[in-house]
């Protein structure tokens, strides 16, 4: 048994490795820049994980999301491995500390986001980091051609210019070839190794279907499948509606959307990851990171707005390889919805610079001010006062995010915060009956500088660990503080946040580069069209089609999707029409009443029959079989 299998069995309890992960374990440990293409659910984090914990120093490991940052690194304690992450909710002090413990605490992984590298006081410490390498995770963000790029991505490849040896390693669950090319020029990668898993998913069948009765149709999936399972929707209100029709029909169901908060959505995914819930009705915020292995049913009532998104969240379904299924509801309105989905993500430009006006307006900043400040942002409060809807603001937020204006997340943790109503010599003066108290400010005052300035974050675990206090007592002298009117304090608390990084701006000043809207806004519009050719596809595997976008050539078919099982089929849809019309001729709506089969996939059988020369249409409105 070598290193890795040891690490394997000793951390994770495998007795061996997924198919391609050996051999990305190997390349990262041998020092090459690395790009690991691997499927949802194919153990990405496994494959820098691994040889990191095999190697001297500590990995630095970038990644979008604060949840899944904190996910991860709860993962690696929990199997008494030593792991810390930087995100934006903690204080100036923890941050601190923690970028100390990165250079002397003996710790083995570092999570940070991609604005984290960009900063002054992250790069000082990196220089003094003894790192193992760099793991790029959700790397397709690096790509102007990916579908979620993200600029600040682009600053990785300077960490290369402070520590020129060290490798990088970047993962991401799906990539075209362009995208794939894109990261490798991007992270500035020396004799890159590529390993590609194949996208195809052997026991998922992907299957398409248009449908008026949505409802009903998504009933008779359950019903037929069941098991465990995932519904998308693209609305939350749609989320809200599903999760009662479900919840009716006596499943255990629940919604699961941004419109929640923090601890019901907590609620909700824990019951649905216990088994407590059958089906999670959810928008895509719901799954990254996530890894349920006995999801029967992935159903989407909502198109997905590209491939990439589609396969994602597809490939949630039956990641123990069992037999499972991927069904997408489709109909008119759905495809409507899409596209308006797509308009709510590219605001306006002239809109966008209003809302930048009104974001800073909000927080009464004038021009010059605002640089560095970090704010709770009441994002219903704000489209309140100014008449928007919450995802047009959030997508217009976004834009200015990605041209280094602003930083936003949703429902973060706000630590505790604390300003002295009075000064430090009136303070002296004051005797608190209490005893505790007074021993209490001191270490206050010991612990964190400005207090009596302005109000400055405080983290009550870090005090405990201070001072021997327990946190509930904490807790109660702040509250007795507040009481007694020598300090304003507020809690900690979870809610979003806004973070400048640069100071007002003129309106006339605010600039949007093409490569964060216009270039963007193409590409989302090609995939979708990518999109809509893959619903509207009824001449090929489903599963060849996916591997085809993601660059695989002579690919088989997949035996299991709608299109493989109706060529198969002993009786094809072909047939049926061709029955029912040796009864005479019949218009459009007479022979789809009849056969129960798709309005989409009658005309395209229509056609067929006609370009095949078995029917006629005559007067251009009734079919009939041709006359031999």
């Amino acid at each position: 048994m070598n290193i890795f299998d040891k690490i394997l069995k000793k951390y994770w309890g495998y007795d061996s490795f997924r198919p391609l992960q050996s051999e990305i374990i190997e390349s990262v440990y041998s020092g090459h820049d690395t790009l690991a293409l691997m499927p949802t659910g194919g153990g990405k984090s496994i494959t820098f994980q691994v040889p990191a914990l095999a190697m001297d120093g500590i990995c630095v490991v970038v990644s979008p999301l604060i949840s899944l940052m904190k996910d991860q690194v709860d993962s690696l304690k929990s199997k008494h491995i030593r792991a810390l992450c930087v995100h934006s909710g903690m204080t100036n002090i923890q941050i601190d500390a923690a970028l100390d413990n990165a250079v002397y605490g003996n710790y083995k992984f570092l999570y940070i986001s991609p604005e984290r590298a960009k900063t002054r006081i992250f790069r000082t410490r990196f220089a003094k980091m003894k790192v193992s390498f760099v793991a790029v995770d959700e790397a397709h963000c690096i790509s102007q051609w990916g579908y979620d790029f993200r600029p600040s991505y682009l600053v990785l490849s300077e960490l290369r210019e402070i520590q020129p040896d060290i490798p990088f390693i970047a993962v991401t669950a799906s990539a075209t070839p362009a995208v794939c090319d894109d990261i490798i020029n991007k992270l500035k990668f020396r004799k890159p190794k590529l390993f590609k898993k194949s996208f195809a998913r052997d026991n998922i069948s992907f299957v398409i279907r248009y449908t008026k009765e949505r409802e009903n149709h998504l009933l008779k999936v359950i019903r037929s499948v069941g098991g465990v399972g995932i519904v998308y929707c693209s609305l939350r209100k749609d989320c809200d509606t599903i999760a009662e029709l479900l919840c009716e029909n006596g499943y255990t169901a629940a919604a699961y959307h941004g419109g929640l908060s923090y601890q019901m959505r907590t609620k909700i995914q824990e019951n649905w990851l216990n088994g407590n819930s059958q089906i999670i009705v959810a928008t895509n915020a719901f799954g990254m990171g996530i890894d349920k292995a006995d999801v029967r049913f992935v159903v989407h009532y909502s198109a997905p707005e590209s491939i990439e998104a589609y396969y994602q969240e597809a490939g949630r379904a039956g990641r123990d390889g069992k037999e499972s299924y991927a069904v997408m509801l489709f109909d008119d309105s759905t495809r409507r919805t899409t596209k308006q989905h797509l308009l709510t993500n590219f605001p306006p430009i002239d809109k966008i610079k209003q809302l930048y006006e009104q974001i800073y307006n909000y927080f009464q900043l004038g021009v010059g001010d605002g640089k560095g400040e970090t704010f709770d942002f009441d994002i219903v409060d704000f489209c309140i006062k100014y008449r928007h809807f919450s995802a047009v603001v959030i997508s217009a937020i976004n834009i200015l995010q990605k041209n280094d204006y602003m930083y936003f997340t949703e429902a973060e943790d706000i630590p505790a915060r604390i300003v002295f109503r009075v000064s430090r010599e009136e303070l002296y003066d004051i005797q608190v009956q209490e005893k505790g108290l007074n021993e209490f400010m001191q270490v206050l005052m010991r612990l964190y500088s400005g207090i009596f300035s302005a109000f400055t974050k405080i983290d009550l675990s870090y005090i405990s660990s201070e001072s021997g206090f327990t946190i509930e007592y904490i807790n109660q002298s702040l509250i007795s503080l507040g009481r007694l009117r020598l300090i304003n304090y507020i809690p900690s608390k979870r809610t979003p946040i806004i973070f400048f990084n640069e100071e007002r701006l003129d309106i006339t000043n605010v600039r949007i580069a093409p490569e964060t809207y216009v270039l963007m806004k193409e590409n989302s519009e090609k995939r979708m069209m990518k999109m809509f050719e893959f619903i509207d596809n009824y001449d090929k595997c489903r599963s060849v089609l996916i591997q085809n976008y993601f660059g695989e050539s002579d690919v088989d078919n997949c035996g299991k999707c709608d299109f493989c099982r109706k060529k198969t089929s002993t009786y094809s849809e072909e047939d049926r029409i061709v029955n029912i019309l040796k009864n005479g001729k019949m218009d459009f709506q007479q022979i789809v009443s009849r056969t129960a089969i798709s309005t989409e996939s009658v005309k395209h059988i229509l056609k067929t029959l006609a370009v095949k020369e078995i029917i006629a249409i005559e007067s251009g409105l009734y079919y009939s079989l041709k006359k031999i």
